[in-house]
């Protein structure tokens, strides 16, 4: 039986998520898992006002999709997928719940308060909880598109799902820096970062002085009417405290540095065969979010076209990149 009991949070993860999720419930489970059993689910019925569960049209996904995909797209109470992490939240319920993995245990702090401040914008924000709604239809075409095996696309699916997200919270992240929107020469340079004509460090000004306006402009929300382009958005606080979180911040800066080194070998590993596309698509993706620069032909997935078209630009991008692969091995 799986067990779950209520968090405690650091002051400062606790204060992310008083202002970007302040509704969410946020359980440890006693248990590792990739999908947590349907059974299990369910008994979140008992912390939550309501369950919700997610269905999917079955002609989304091409016949050979791996089970888990199949599964998550039926009616079973399907939370968490392969390759999650050691955080996942979920909308199947009200509200929304972020749920710990057991194995966050051996997490180092600061990056498992990481983990958990970005579910908390990731819900804020208002993206999918999977890849699989934000694909929608356009999933058996990146099936179609990619000459690879199926349990090889749900990882390509996920690593630009990945990337997509990373583009919508890298700014509050880089917002949280304590010298953001300060005239202090020292500060980190990923503050300076261009987000779509204007810098990070102006947005995150903008959110120490309105909030609401500031995140809204993030979200694709209206701050008068807290209705967001996307239904699924948390509120806007206008009082809430967006910032600086600067132990936050650092873990943030932290993990892209460690993800950093091997970026730039990235094509070449390919290209010799030490790394499969979807593999070196997955590590890339995961950089988007820390405003990392991609190599070619990664870095056309760190654009505002990307942001704005995503699962049709993700598509198109695969399809191309795939044929000058063909090309260059003949």
């Amino acid at each position: 039986m799986t067990v779950f009991t209520r968090r405690s949070l650091a002051p400062e993860t606790a204060a992310v998520r008083e202002a970007y999720a302040p509704d969410c419930l946020v359980l440890d489970v006693d248990a590792d898992f990739e999908t947590l059993p349907p059974e299990a689910a369910e008994e979140l019925g008992l912390f939550v006002d309501a369950l919700d569960l997610a269905a999917y049209p079955t002609d989304w996904l091409p016949a050979d999709a791996p089970t888990p995909l199949t599964r998550y797209a039926g009616t079973d109470f399907t939370i968490g997928m392969p390759g999650d992490g050691t955080v996942v939240w979920t909308r199947q319920t009200d509200p929304p719940t972020v749920l710990v993995k057991q194995r966050a245990e051996g997490t180092p702090a600061a990056f498992r308060s990481f983990l958990l401040a970005e579910a908390f914008v990731q819900i804020a924000v208002g993206v999918p909880e999977q890849f699989l709604p934000f694909f929608g239809e356009s999933y058996a075409e990146l099936a179609e598109a990619t000459p690879v095996s199926p349990s090889e696309t749900y990882q390509l699916a996920a690593a630009l799902f990945d990337a997509w997200v990373g583009l919508h919270t890298r700014p509050i992240f880089a917002s949280w820096c304590a010298t953001a929107g300060e005239t202090d020469d020292d500060r980190d340079p990923l503050v300076d970062e261009t987000f779509e004509g204007e810098t990070i460090d102006s947005l995150a000004a903008e959110l120490r002085r309105d909030s609401a306006t500031a995140l809204a402009r993030v979200t694709g929300r209206d701050p008068a009417s807290s209705v967001s382009v996307d239904a699924d958005a948390a509120p806007v606080d206008a009082d809430a405290d967006f910032g600086p979180h600067p132990e936050l911040f650092d873990a943030w800066v932290d993990a892209g540095d460690r993800l950093a080194g091997r970026l730039e070998d990235l094509s070449t590993e390919v290209a010799r065969g030490q790394t499969s596309f979807p593999a070196a698509t997955e590590y890339a993706c995961s950089a988007v979010k820390h405003g990392l620069a991609l190599p070619a032909p990664f870095g056309a997935l760190d654009t505002a076209a990307y942001r704005e078209h995503g699962p049709e630009f993700a598509v198109e991008w695969a399809r191309k990149t795939y044929a000058r692969l063909d090309e260059n091995e003949q």
